[in-house]
């Protein structure tokens, strides 16, 4: 198999940081970003959408989407399990998992590909007032995060699992971009759970 991804690239990222948490080894393929190799024909006839990470399997067919990258992965390497075993706990991790994409990660990105300069040349037009908006979603939300994280130890529960990975790598991009600190705005909760997260050795991954 092959993966194609961009070093600190926030959904990247995240496949890097499931593959290290099961000590899974893939070839990878750099994809520059900044160079708009993703907007290129030949990885354009890989993923239509020029989005990253990409996963080619050994009879050549091509996986995209972070997560579905990270099930067929769980599918392959069982253990450390963090999707869930039984349709309960699959059920509930998936839940979180989703809650992270769509009300932390999404937003986050929505908010720095407007509301950044950086972004302009990836988003044009950029809609600044748009950006602004979902920035203060995102803070709303973290908020809410920061009282699930008070009853509990991690995103889904009382284990480690897929949806603290996403939802990490959503901090971390917010972090860097957004200059978003948990502890600035008294989610001390949350502060304390990035904490953790940081002494993971996954957390390195694919940065």
């Amino acid at each position: 198999m092959k993966l194609y991804t961009a070093p600190r690239a926030p959904n990247p990222r995240r496949v890097a940081m499931f593959m290290a948490e099961k000590g899974i080894e893939i070839e990878l393929q750099a994809v520059d970003l900044g160079k708009g190799e993703h907007r290129s024909e030949s990885y354009l006839a890989l993923n239509p959408f020029g989005r990253v990470p990409a996963l080619e399997l050994d009879d050549g067919r091509i996986l995209c989407e972070t997560r579905a990258i990270c099930s067929y992965l769980e599918g392959l390497y069982p253990a450390p399990n963090l999707m869930g075993e039984g349709a309960e706990e699959r059920a509930f991790i998936e839940m979180a998992d989703r809650r992270m994409e769509l009300h932390l990660f999404a937003i986050a990105a929505n908010s720095i590909r407007h509301g950044h300069p950086g972004f302009a040349s990836l988003e044009n037009p950029q809609f600044p007032e748009f950006g602004a908006s979902q920035g203060d979603k995102f803070r709303e939300n973290a908020r809410w995060l920061d009282g699930v994280l008070a009853a509990q130890p991690f995103v889904a529960g009382q284990r480690f699992t897929i949806a603290d990975i996403t939802a990490f790598c959503a901090m971390e991009f917010a972090r860097g971009l957004m200059k978003f600190r948990p502890s600035d705005a008294g989610l001390s909760h949350l502060q304390a759970w990035r904490d953790r997260m940081l002494e993971r050795p996954s957390a390195s991954a694919g940065t």
